[in-house]
């Protein structure tokens, strides 16, 4: 058990996801009464019975990250069924594929609107859930934050322009906040990020595996070229990172961001 989880209350946004509802069971093992949060409240309330099942406690709420009033009032579900928050983890993000250069689409023609609605998803839907669900730590005088970066906002990825900007935003948000937290309030309140390198989850398989051979394609193929744990992710390989910045015994740090990336950042291609 890692020290300081038992009976926290964790909030869990984009908590129906592959990555993100392999957190929120993570926290509840060790413990922490987990709120599982999604626009899917069908894929919440999957994640939320699985942890029940287990013995664990959960409950889903439905929250659009990028509606404050529809925060606010899954807020209100967390404190009403739960407690108030302890812990914050902001997975809901994503990417689309009219957001990203292709040899069918040129840079200089990506719409403006799918640009703005990547950014929105992951660095206003990271924003707005820490003004609504960190003024519960704010009383407390502790807590926890832990943003979801990724690799792609560390070293730019081909293509995907919006998003590798926008995670590269939230690793900078997730530093200012640290900051701001531990000088206005509490240093009690820690913030972090984990960067994921490359996971296989349900947008981005399709590049990375050939859906008729199964064998990596050639996008995949350079990936693992550069990545000296020589395979993709896997879920639980994130688990280790985030129940260590979730716990006590990660007392001494925040403002950081974390890769999880089998060696990719490190490696320099020769």
């Amino acid at each position: 058990m890692m020290s300081g989880l038992n009976g926290k209350v964790a909030a869990v946004t984009g908590g129906g996801g592959i990555l993100c509802s392999a957190m929120a069971k993570a926290l509840a093992t060790q413990g922490a009464h987990v709120a599982v949060l999604d626009l899917n409240v069908e894929a919440a309330q999957k994640v939320a019975s699985e942890i029940q099942d287990s013995g664990g406690k959960a409950i889903a709420v439905q929250a659009n990250v990028l509606q404050k009033e529809s925060l606010l009032e899954a807020a209100a579900a967390v404190h009403r069924e739960l407690a108030k928050m302890d812990i914050l983890i902001n997975g809901a993000g994503g990417n689309k594929p009219d957001a990203t250069a292709s040899p069918n689409q040129s840079f200089f023609d990506i719409p403006l609107d799918a640009v703005q609605w990547v950014f929105n998803l992951n660095c206003l839907g990271t924003i707005l859930p820490c003004q609504v669900c960190v003024p519960d730590m704010i009383e407390k005088k502790a807590g926890v934050v832990i943003n979801i970066a990724s690799m792609a906002g560390i070293r730019p990825l081909t293509r995907v322009v919006a998003y590798s900007a926008a995670k590269a935003a939230i690793a900078n948000f997730t530093q200012w906040f640290a900051v701001h937290l531990a000088q206005e309030y509490s240093p009690g309140i820690r913030v972090n990020a984990i960067a994921p390198g490359f996971f296989l989850t349900a947008q981005n398989e399709y590049l990375l595996i050939d859906q008729e051979t199964k064998e990596p394609t050639q996008r995949g193929k350079t990936i693992l070229a550069h990545t000296p744990a020589n395979r993709f992710g896997v879920p639980a390989d994130l688990i280790s990172a985030l129940l260590w910045l979730a716990s006590d015994d990660s007392a001494f740090v925040s403002g950081t961001t974390i890769p999880v990336d089998g060696g990719f950042s490190a490696f320099a291609g020769v």
